[in-house]
């Protein structure tokens, strides 16, 4: 492995307005949006163009929403920018890391992401559960924050995001007694984030068992580029593998900063982020300093990308 890497964003990254300028450019990218309305049963394009926010922000809505959204930034990179040598997304991201590597198809894709939005959002329904972003602490103390404050309910570390951030959830009570023990152990910062439900811990066992179900009902095939698995922050290839890790990873933590590390110590040098915002290129900074990060949302950041990116090859 080695050269450059395509790295995908997971929920939290939406706005209304994502894709619509690459939609417009790129009659590629429009029929992706076209081809998900179809499965969906709703005008994407229409819903990330003029929201309402409050309907895009379900969680339904938004995964399928940015799956489409950062495949329409993979079609207008075709052919401008240099071809991955590897693939990563951070938690939805990695469907859409996985139709990159022709592991699911494009259509199979925008359906299990609505139907694993439905199964994580229904699998806490009825109890109280939080989920926040301890920043300023070193990952082992906030595991050690979680074990102590798990005597008030399950709290767990959910996301390793970057060295000194990490996202823990569970129950509300004890998930608030670990900011109140991370303050007290001198993070920086240690806040509740507005999110539905505690992704990435072991409360979303059930959304995994019906995600099961359903991945049955997809072809998964081989990837014909290493994608790199947010449960183990290894490069899979193989279709039963990556069935099991898809399941896996409703329930286990994200580990991307172990993910960038890795393929940072494997030889890429140069990470772009395709599809909304530039939290992946921000974590990406700060998890392998010294590493090329760029990221491709619109028409702006899609010329600088070429040129920083040109830039880039002819230095090597």
């Amino acid at each position: 492995m080695g050269g450059l890497a395509y790295v995908f964003p997971g929920q939290g990254a939406q706005y209304v307005g994502m894709g619509v300028e690459l939609a417009t450019d790129f009659p590629r990218a429009r029929a992706l949006f076209e081809r998900a309305s179809a499965v969906l049963g709703l005008d994407l394009l229409e819903l990330c163009s003029q929201g309402p926010e409050e309907v895009l922000q379900r969680t339904e809505n938004t995964q399928p929403a940015l799956l489409v959204t950062s495949l329409a930034c993979l079609e207008a990179v075709r052919g401008q920018v240099p071809s991955p040598q590897v693939a990563a997304g951070l938690s939805l991201g990695e469907y859409t890391a996985l139709v990159c590597a022709g592991s699911l198809d494009f259509e199979d894709a925008v359906w299990l992401v609505r139907q694993r939005g439905q199964f994580m959002q229904e699998a806490t329904q009825g109890r109280d559960t939080a989920m926040a972003a301890v920043l300023g602490l070193a990952w082992e103390q906030v595991e050690r924050v979680c074990r102590q404050a798990s005597e008030l309910g399950v709290c767990e570390a959910s996301n390793y995001n970057a060295p000194d951030q990490v996202v823990v959830g569970g129950d509300r009570p004890a998930v608030e007694e670990a900011v109140r023990l991370a303050k007290a152990a001198g993070a920086r910062r240690a806040v509740l984030l507005a999110v539905s439900a505690p992704f990435h811990t072991s409360l979303m066992r059930p959304a995994a068992e019906r995600l099961a179900a359903a991945l049955e009902q997809v072809r998964v095939r081989d990837a014909a580029l290493p994608v790199v698995s947010n449960v183990t922050a290894r490069p899979v290839h193989k279709a039963e593998e990556i069935r099991r890790l898809l399941v896996e990873q409703v329930y286990t933590p994200v580990r991307w900063m172990q993910s960038v590390q890795g393929m940072a110590a494997d030889g890429v040098d140069t990470f772009v982020e395709l599809g909304p915002g530039t939290v992946l290129t921000g974590l990406v900074r700060r998890c392998a300093p010294g590493v090329t990060a760029v990221h491709v949302e619109d028409r702006a950041s899609l010329q600088k990308a070429v040129v920083s990116l040109g830039a880039v090859r002819r230095e090597a």
